[in-house]
């Protein structure tokens, strides 16, 4: 039978195909979803046909589509409408950037904002409600910190979601209450934050997403307003030269969007939606985690793992530390899941094969999930689990050894650390402790013990853009003369993006590598990719994005 031309040709490019018998290649040829041919120029446009088309991309790299290993598209979306406060330090630039925002938005139900440093107004200096009054009195604001674990909001906001006085809030959450009795606007973890953020429609429906809740009573308006936004993170994804995204918020109602898209032909990304077990959950999660995973399985769609948090930040006192806090003699944080809990969810996800990503930034959160990982083994047996650790922002060298021995992943952002992406230093560094920042984010010394690693954003507590990712991989200095270097090199970066998010997601038999017969995922780059390991703005940038045989972006 003769072979059937492609549809689509890519040539005239440097591709790094991440497949060992062929690592290299000028071309690749794509019928239907899959990849067809790998090879020369020559070689693959002999399967051209009348209705081919051809890109030419004049010497750029082309490499397997992009993974996002760890991200919240929803929130991320959402943010693309909201006020960006990354780059913001100081009152007069706070004020500033909000007046902007609040003339240009003036029939929003509550401003948002969301990347504020906690050391926006200073090093020494709380952000309090009074500082928010004082730029907008008379409308709710919020805003969200860089990390979203912890937000500010004026007096108006917390008056309106009803804890200006202070309110039990759970144990996944803290208000902070000032002298006078009032709270001071200063809102850690999602169970002070939620009653602020249900302020705004979208944000109730948000925030289920995060914490691991069905919203309820959404209207069919409100439904194809979350489909476009969804889209709309999407789309974005694709500008990224993303292909793949494993999207943390985990609920049926994200899974249903999703699925939708896909039934009206407009997905531009391949998607996984961990089940997200809540904090203070109902029922059997377990369950309910392997009934969906059952009912969403296509090419493009997948559920397959729960997700669970087991700390928060370093910045709120929320990060999980295996000895006190410097500035808080006695405290060392609390896990959000007791030990007995969390093994037992453990043995019952590992039991129905599922996969587990929990988050742990703390040495002392890193070591209860590893506890749980051997849990599952010791009742279930072992088995290629691959369940994943979220973050490690610092891990104790011992607990390096057990992510090997029990064929763990380290699941980490290179955007995260303190001085890189525009972060300042403080306050984590010093909460971190001193003698903890040989193993803070420590990318180089996990990869080299044996432990496979892939690389995200988690945004939108980060910029998504996986090129300026790997400059920060790549560039990243130490904190003092003595502290390792953890820096990575080009190839390891574009594998932890590539065929290492692939393994990390089960995926390798299918994505993360050019070869034929994989599914047609191709990111197309522009521009000298050895420049990532220069500081200062990107020279390369995304040209083409394909997914599933189909072009999502075309700069």
């Amino acid at each position: 039978m003769a072979q059937k031309p492609a549809d689509l040709i890519v040539h005239n490019a440097d591709v790094t195909t991440f497949d060992p018998d062929q690592p290299k290649a000028a071309a690749v040829a794509i019928l239907g979803n899959a990849i067809l041919a790998v090879g020369t120029d020559e070689d693959v446009l002999k399967l051209r046909g009348d209705r081919t088309k051809t890109i030419d991309a004049r010497g750029a790299t082309l490499l397997p589509g992009l993974y996002e290993s760890h991200m919240h598209l929803y929130a991320g979306a959402l943010t693309l409408r909201r006020l960006n406060l990354t780059s913001i330090f100081g009152e007069d630039a706070l004020r500033s950037a909000i007046t902007e925002f609040a003339g240009t938005n003036p029939g929003d139900e509550i401003l948002m904002g969301f990347g504020a440093n906690y050391t926006m107004l200073g090093k020494d200096r709380a952000i309090t409600r009074h500082d928010l009054d004082a730029i907008v009195p008379d409308r709710p604001f919020f805003m969200m910190s860089v990390d979203f674990h912890s937000g500010w909001a004026n007096t108006r906001a917390l008056e309106m979601a009803g804890i200006l006085n202070g309110k039990d809030v759970g144990p996944n959450g803290e208000i902070l209450m000032g002298e006078d009795g009032l709270a001071t606007g200063e809102l850690h973890e999602h169970g002070a934050i939620g009653p602020v953020m249900a302020l705004c429609a979208e944000s109730k429906r948000e925030t289920a997403g995060l914490v691991g809740y069905e919203p309820q009573d959404v209207t069919e308006e409100e439904r194809e307003e979350d489909l476009k936004i969804m889209l709309e993170g999407m789309e974005h994804c694709a500008s990224l030269g993303i292909t793949k995204i494993i999207n943390m918020d985990g609920n049926r109602y994200q899974l249903e969007l999703v699925a939708e898209l896909e039934r009206r032909g407009t997905l531009p990304c391949r998607v996984e939606i961990p089940y997200r077990i809540a904090v203070e959950y109902e029922g059997d999660p377990i369950a309910e985690a392997t009934a969906l995973t059952e009912e969403f399985k296509t090419d493009k769609i997948s559920c397959g793992r729960v997700k669970m948090f087991m700390d928060g930040v370093f910045d709120s006192h929320t990060a999980l530390r295996l000895e006190d806090y410097p500035d808080r003699p006695g405290f060392r944080s609390v896990p959000l899941v007791a030990a007995d809990t969390f093994q037992d969810l453990c043995v019952g996800a590992d039991k129905n094969g599922l996969q587990i990503s929990v988050h742990a930034v703390g040495d002392g959160a890193v070591r209860a999930v590893l506890d749980g990982y051997q849990a599952a083994r010791d009742a279930n047996g072992p088995r290629d689990s691959r369940h994943r650790v979220e973050h490690i922002d610092n891990i104790h060298p011992d607990d390096i050894e057990r992510l090997v021995d029990l064929r763990a992943v380290a699941s980490m952002q290179p955007v995260h650390p303190p001085g890189s992406a525009g972060l300042p230093l403080e306050p984590t560094t010093t909460l971190m402790t001193r003698k903890n920042w040989p193993l803070a984010f420590a990318w180089r010394r996990i990869k080299d013990a044996g432990v496979p690693i892939c690389f995200a954003t988690d945004w939108p507590t980060a910029p998504l853009d996986p090129l300026f990712a790997m400059q920060c991989a790549m560039t990243r200095k130490p904190w003092a003369p003595d502290v390792p270097d953890q820096r990575l090199a080009l190839s390891e970066v574009l594998e932890a993006y590539t065929r290492k998010g692939a393994y990390a997601a089960f995926d390798e038999d299918r994505l993360g590598c050019l070869k034929p017969g994989f599914l047609a995922d191709l990111t197309l780059i522009e521009g000298d990719l050895e420049t990532l390991g220069q500081e200062g703005d990107l020279s390369v940038k995304v040209g083409l994005t394909i997914c599933d045989g189909k072009v999502t972006y075309r700069a």
